[in-house]
């Protein structure tokens, strides 16, 4: 088995690592169902292998309705059907950690399925049972609204009867995303004991960490109160302090990491923890989560005075609190780096630019499926939306999660389906998405993906030699002309042409760029370079 990549010089694995978000129902259809699944991953993990990231994180394959494409969970310790078998899952795992990659494993406590048992007893039990005390039942107003104000993140209130049709059960159950995913009650110690076996379940399956959904909405205000402004949960419950940022939620982190630590090695903890950077650190304290994702990078558009603002935010918050940024662009949730960064030929040179950057930046990185092929947001036909915020928010994700492009035959999918022309994928491919294709990328060496290789083989060659370092801080600065320049120790520069004129690079050797210079000391608009100060 090779051995698994390290950070560099006594530096966990976890600090300098880069991920690579699979999304199973998109990543490659192993059976010919039009859904990915457990062995399309598994057929094609030599590919993540071959760009150099050091693991992947897998986002729910677990039993579900899929009403909200797995994030509604009826059974944490199984492998829904449309995805394969617990022995598919071990293969995967086996086969990953033959390769060197490592690989996390999505978590999903705020909330579960509809058709969860413990759910399903509630509902049977009725009002004052203790099977009601694990989820937030309450009693509605005299005049039949809900017991609160609170709006969900999918749109409309946030309660949903739990029996319309009674007249004897009143009560209205909380749920902060749609009426399938109600929230479990973490004021209840028995839901802290559950969940402690769920991750010991994992964890005992030799998986090397996991990634935490909606890690700082577990506790709710003590009592249920109104909101101030009645405004909807949104933003990834950034705007409500009601519903997310309890300072209870800290005491659960501290036992999920002595639990991750008491595993040889130590299994990590990535918490989505969508909140202001100085808010966010706090999660990532010594004792608590190992990384915090660093979301208001996946919010910004082309402004380089928006990227150093955010950059100096977030070093002062790692400064504070020891715990450097988990990078990202991009995810599952949020539109397309190339279409956010204007669309067209100029959208994708600065998609790419800003991964080069994001993968010179210090801390951990991580990077969605796709990304490392330039993919822009797909355009998916309103009749066609799976997403269930369509419905309630009228707001569509669905357009980042279209199946991956392996090859360019159209027949399959463009070998999403490995197993030739057979049923249509669950969200329909548009038409010349092969140009996108792995196979029509990966032997180009002016590719995103070629990119991707290089700057990952160059960056794990710099942490091996000293000359960048897990621990580097990071100083935002802009230069003339739409210059953003990141300074990190040992006299490593990023630096991104954001304007619309060359612009000259600080003196110094030039590592790698986006795409070639063309005049040696200039980096032409939408290009980005790495690049090594002269010292003296």
């Amino acid at each position: 088995m090779p051995e698994l990549k390290a950070a560099g010089a006594g530096e966990p694995w976890w600090k300098t690592a880069v991920i690579y978000e699979v999304y199973p129902r998109s990543f490659a259809d192993g059976n010919g169902d039009g859904v990915g699944d457990l062995p399309g991953l598994l057929a094609r993990l030599p590919y993540l292998a071959s760009l150099g990231v050091d693991g992947f994180w897998l986002a729910p394959f677990q039993t579900s309705p899929q009403v909200d494409q797995g994030y509604d969970v009826s059974d944490y310790r199984g492998v829904d059907p449309l995805f394969g078998t617990l022995a598919d899952f071990d293969a995967v795992l086996d086969r990953a950690h033959s390769l060197g990659l490592r690989v996390l494993v999505d978590v999903v406590p705020n909330h579960c399925s509809v058709e969860h048992p413990l759910f399903r007893q509630a509902l049977a039990a009725g009002p004052g049972s203790k099977e009601r005390e694990l989820f937030h039942f309450a009693e509605g107003h005299v005049d039949g609204t809900p017991p609160n104000n609170w709006q969900s993140v999918f749109g409309g209130r946030a309660w949903t009867r739990a029996d319309p049709e009674s007249t004897t059960d009143t009560q209205w159950y909380l749920h902060l995303f749609s009426p399938a995913q109600p929230d479990w009650n973490w004021r209840n110690p028995a839901v802290g004991d559950y969940f402690e076996e769920v991750l010991r379940f994992w964890l005992d399956k030799g998986v090397d960490g996991l990634r935490i959904d909606v890690a700082h909405a577990l506790f709710k205000a003590e009592g249920l109160p109104d909101s101030p402004t009645g405004a909807p949960v949104a933003d990834g419950l950034r705007s409500n302090r009601q519903v997310s940022d309890q300072e209870e939620v800290h005491a659960v982190y501290r036992r999920w990491r002595r639990l991750a630590d008491s595993y040889s090695p130590p299994r990590v903890l990535v918490g989505e923890v969508n909140l202001d950077p100085d808010r966010a650190a706090r999660y990532t304290r010594p004792d608590e989560l190992h990384q915090a994702f660093a979301f208001a990078f996946v919010r910004l558009g082309w402004d380089p005075a928006a990227w150093a603002a955010v950059g100096t935010e977030l070093e002062a918050a790692r400064k504070a609190h020891g715990a450097a940024p988990t990078w990202a662009l991009e995810n599952h949730d949020v539109v397309r780096a190339a279409t956010r960064f204007g669309g067209g030929g100029r959208g994708a040179a600065r998609g790419r630019a800003a991964l080069l950057t994001l993968l010179g930046l210090p801390g951990g990185a991580y990077l969605y499926q796709g990304q490392e092929l330039g993919l822009p947001e797909a355009e998916v036909p309103p009749a066609a939306r799976r997403d269930p915020m369509v419905a309630r928010g009228g707001i569509s994700r669905d357009g980042a999660r279209v199946p991956l492009p392996w090859t360019t035959d159209a027949a399959s999918a463009h070998g999403f389906s490995m197993t030739g022309p057979t049923a249509e994928p669950w969200l329909p491919v548009p038409p010349g998405w092969g140009q996108w294709a792995i196979e029509a990328q990966r032997n180009d060496p002016a590719s995103i993906p070629q990119l991707v290789v290089r700057a990952l083989e160059l960056r794990s060659r710099l942490l091996a030699e000293g000359a960048l370092d897990a621990g580097d801080g990071a100083s935002w600065h802009l230069g003339e002309g739409g210059l953003l320049l990141c300074e990190r120790g040992h006299g490593f520069v990023l630096a991104v042409a954001m304007g619309e004129a060359p612009v000259r690079l600080p003196a110094g050797t030039v590592l790698i760029t986006a795409v070639p210079q063309a005049a040696e000391g200039w980096l032409e608009p939408d290009n980005a370079a790495w690049v090594l100060r002269t010292r003296g």
